[in-house]
Formats: C-alpha cells, structure tokens, sequence
C-alpha cells in the first residue's frame, strides 16, 4: 500500500534526467512529494480506531467492507477501503472510477452504510465535547476524515466466516509487528469490547481491521489498464524461444512474477513493486550520425502483492523492450520496493553496436530515497539467449522473462 501507480512506455531525449515514468491521476502531489504527504494525517489514527470500536457493527457493515476490498482486490490494488469511498459510495473499491467499462454505478445498496453509523458517533460525540457550535464541529471533523487519504485495510479478508466480528486497530507507525487493538465481543446480547494485543497471526485466523494510510489508490494497476484496454502490455499466450534462436525483432516480456519476503510491516499492507527498465527501441543505426536519431526510452510499472500472495506466481506478461534488434547489447533494469520519501535516480546505461563499436546511451531511472532496492544492473543478450524459459533470481524476487 504505498504510492500509485503504472504507466506504459516513454521517451526523452539520451544524457537528459528522465522525469518519473509516472501517469499522474487525482492526487494533489506529484511524484516528488507523494512519500511526504503519506506522513500527514488529519485525524490521529489511534483515535480513529478508538472511534471505530464505538459503532454498532455487525454482520451488514462488515459485508460492506468485504465488498469494498473485494473490488480493489479484483482492480490489482491491497485489500483497502478508503475514508473517502466509504463516505461518498459505501462498497466502492479502489479504481472502480478509473474504469471506463463499468457495469452500473452503486446505488445505496446497504441498508445501514457505516458512514451512517460514522456520523452519528461524531456528532454524538462533538455533542459532549465542544464549547461551541457541536453541528459546525461535526462537519469540520467529517471533512478532514474525507479528505484525509486514510482507509480501512483488512489482511486475509477472503477467508471471513461470515459472522466473526472484527479485531479494529491502526498502523503504529514505527514498524512494529504488533499493536493494541479492540476485540468487538457479543455475550448475551450486550456489545462489549475487549483490548487485545494484535499480530498479523491473529489477523490470519480472524477478522482484522486496520486503520491506516493509503499510498496507492492515484495510480493505475495493470488490471484496471487492461480493463479498460484489453491489449495493454500485450497481455496473453507468449511461445517462448528455445536457446540459441535469434532475439532479433522480438518483444521482452516480463512474464511471471514470485515474492519470496515481506518488505514492510503488515499494518501497513502488501508490497509495491515497481519495475524499470531502460532501452534503446528499434534501434537499426548503421553510422554515428544515425545513431544520435535514436532516444533511450523507460518502461515503469507497478506489481501490487498483497500479504497472502507471497511465494506465489503471480502471472504479470508485460512488456518490456518491444522490439529487440540485433544491435541491441544490454538493457538496464531496476526493482523497488516502494516505500516514498524524496526523489532521486539511478544512473545507468543501455548499451547497443554500432559498426562493431559499443554506445552507452546514459539513462536515469527514479525511485524514492525511502525504497527498497530490490536489484539493479545489466541485463546482457547472452543473459536471456540463456536463461530465457527459466526463473531468475533477483534477490528476494524470482521473475521469468520471456519472448514473443
């Protein structure tokens, strides 16, 4: 749950800084401030747990929620149901209105919406406390939740029972694998809440809610670009070459996609992986001056792998370098985890002949000072002419190229 979003290809001119290979949405920030923003919440987060634990929840509401983050699953994005959805469309999920196709628009389909719920806390609440006007009180309140960039996050949702009540806590914030939380307990017909200490384990084997920080939601997932277009990233059946057959002309598909460790702390959800790669495309230069024609170009994507998808092969089949010419030598490639923080970029090199003479086309790929990198360096032809068709390790992730 981190940042937000993919993008397709891009040129810019060779030996100039690239800007971030980034579609920009509906958030305010641009790329460079994102990691920042994510830091600044309008209303404290264990507050918000505390007021959570408050409602009257029960079956109905938490079918809501289950809806909710069964969308944005099914949109590539975590297990996530923003303040701002739940507010304005009670059971939307993340990028249902990035869709371009979408069945019908949700009506008020829940009887007893949470926001509803929400509401009267508040002003309940504001009632008791305020000096002044409680109802101008309640409405300031209600604003800053909407527009706070916050959201309900619920780990291993798909295996709910259909009646367990959830355990409501919030990201600590400092990386913890554990937190206080609230335990909502029905005896003899008397609510009751009962303080709990909450592990991902418990969040496994019940229902877990966790209040905290969306960092993803402005970005477009490879699903919801390929809903709305079906040929994004030449998706589908790829024939894989056999060794020693030509590369010339063919399209680099990253094919499979494996994560063999968690990089952040599960209060704060799955890990988003962006991929980068630097090339020079349908490069066919025969003399120097021909080659000063060509531009180096970036293709930057987003993988979301959500807590239960570790160790799992997630299909991806994207492109790329969509042409592989002959006088093509070695890409550049980086993975991040993201984690935000300020901008910088890592400087690297697409290297192709001419004349029997080597040309590095300088390229800058950015990520944020607070990700995790992965891996970064070359990948050679001689690389993929051998292990096209077989797993590839890069650190604590396995990828499977591939040709068409």
């Amino acid at each position: 749950m981190k940042r937000k979003t993919i993008v397709a290809m891009m040129t810019a001119p060779a030996l100039l800084m690239l800007a971030a290979a980034c579609e920009r949405l509906d958030r305010p920030s641009d790329y460079a401030d994102a990691g920042e923003q994510r830091e600044e919440v309008a209303v404290p987060l264990p507050e918000l747990a505390d007021l959570f634990a408050s409602l009257p929840l029960d079956v109905p509401q938490m079918e809501e929620v289950r809806d909710a983050v069964a969308s944005s699953v099914g949109n590539g994005y975590d297990e996530e149901y923003m303040m701002a959805d739940l507010f304005a469309q009670p059971g939307k999920g993340v990028g249902e209105e990035r869709l371009t196709t979408r069945s019908s628009q949700r009506t008020d389909a829940y009887a007893e919406p949470i926001r509803g719920l929400l509401e009267a806390r508040i002003r309940e609440r504001m009632a008791t406390r305020s000096g002044g006007d409680a109802t101008l009180d309640a409405e300031a309140y209600l604003e800053r939740l909407k527009s706070s960039g916050l959201q309900l996050y619920w780990p291993y949702s798909d295996s709910w029972d259909g009646e367990t009540l959830p355990v409501i806590t919030y990201d600590p914030g400092d990386g913890s694998d554990k937190n206080v939380g609230y335990r909502l307990v029905d005896r003899d017909g008397i609510r009751r809440i009962e303080t709990v200490t909450v592990t991902e384990q418990m969040a496994r084997e019940t229902p877990v809610w966790v209040l905290n920080g969306n960092d993803d939601a402005g970005f477009a997932t490879i699903e919801v670009l390929r809903k709305n277009d079906p040929d994004w990233g030449r998706g589908g059946s790829v024939t894989v070459k056999g060794e020693g057959e030509s590369l010339n002309g063919k399209t680099l598909l990253l094919k499979r996609y494996k994560m063999r460790r968690q990089y952040d702390s599960w209060f704060r959800g799955g890990s988003e992986f962006w991929c980068k790669a630097g090339s020079v495309e349908d490069f066919t230069a025969s003399t120097d001056a021909e080659m000063r024609l060509f531009t180096p170009s970036i293709t930057d994507f987003m993988i979301v792998v959500r807590r239960a998808q570790a160790e799992e092969w997630l299909n991806i089949d994207t492109v790329l370098v969509s042409e592989w010419t002959e006088q093509l030598e070695k890409i550049a490639f980086m993975l991040v985890e993201d984690d935000g923080g300020s901008r910088t970029s890592w400087k690297c090199s697409a290297v192709v002949k001419v004349q029997s003479k080597s040309y590095g086309f300088e390229i800058e790929l950015p990520f944020r000072s607070y990700d995790d990198i992965v891996w970064r360096g070359q990948l050679t032809r001689k690389y993929f002419e051998k292990n096209i068709g077989t797993t590839g390790r890069f650190a604590d992730v396995d990828i499977e190229f591939a040709f068409e």
